[in-house]
């Protein structure tokens, strides 16, 4: 796919791989559509996307809020007269086990990282069918192929982008609209930092928790985007971010069951 002079709408574009991902873009001459909650992170990517020359619209909404998802079609074709790729990438992260997360932090999670998706694909699929080619990107993660402890709301969202992801692509296969998954590994953003954690636990596992995390997210948000734009420009269907995002997978594959007990010997300290 030649994204030059193409629309994008990027959601979470306001830091991470989100505006990783849509600077990328704007550097091989993508129009862009960006949306994120947070105003000023928005404004940020937007002024950043302008120096490229492409022409950028910006919406700040919560991907959440049916009303603002259903009036946004309107207001991105009067601006751009076309979409061509829909990349879903808002999403927050919760820890905690399963007993720990209230129902409404989990609710929370799943409104976010899947209904948003399901919500934008609604949406904006009519005006996808009019292009003659067109791409759909959900963004999934390393815990939507593994499954960890404490991962329960997080990995259950990401799991579930990734069937509909798949299912989506079965059902669009005769049609112009191809559907790609991406799952990133440890990639450095502030989604880990930002993340909630469960009610009682003590400052010193919350500071455990987050130092492992910082070992663990490495990889620039800025190496993510390219990889990503670039599978987005090979047609690819599942794209693989990381070195650890493939050996995971491969794993995951051999020992669907055991892979853990694997995983749990190489995190120890």
């Amino acid at each position: 796919m030649n994204v030059k002079n193409r629309v994008a709408l990027i959601t979470g574009a306001g830091s991470g791989i989100g505006r990783a991902i849509a600077l990328s873009l704007a550097r091989r001459g993508c129009h862009l559509a960006l949306v994120d909650i947070n105003p000023q992170r928005l404004d940020e990517t937007s002024q950043q996307a302008q120096t490229s020359g492409v022409r950028v619209s910006s919406y700040p909404l919560d991907v959440t809020s049916r009303e603002a998802v259903d009036a946004l079609p309107t207001l991105l074709i009067a601006a751009h007269g076309q979409i061509d790729l829909l990349i879903n990438n808002a999403g927050i992260a919760h820890g905690g086990t399963f007993e720990q997360i209230s129902e409404a932090d989990f609710d929370r999670v799943m409104d976010i990282n899947f209904h948003a998706v399901v919500r934008m694909t609604r949406a904006f699929l009519p005006y996808l069918h009019q292009r003659d080619e067109a791409r759909i990107v959900n963004l999934s993660s390393l815990f939507g192929l593994i499954s960890p402890p404490e991962q329960s709301a997080y990995s259950a969202s990401k799991f579930a982008v990734r069937g509909f992801s798949n299912a989506l692509r079965h059902e669009l296969e005769n049609t112009t609209i191809g559907v790609t998954v991406v799952h990133p590994g440890g990639v450095a953003t502030a989604i880990a930092r930002d993340a909630r954690v469960p009610a009682g636990a003590s400052q010193e596992e919350i500071i455990q928790k987050r130092a492992l995390q910082e070992k663990l997210l490495r990889m620039p948000p800025e190496q993510a985007g390219e990889i990503i734009v670039k599978g987005i420009e090979q047609n690819r269907t599942r794209i693989l971010v990381g070195t650890d995002a493939k050996v995971l997978s491969l794993l995951e594959r051999i020992m669907p069951v055991g892979y853990w007990q694997v995983m749990k010997k190489l995190l120890r300290p």
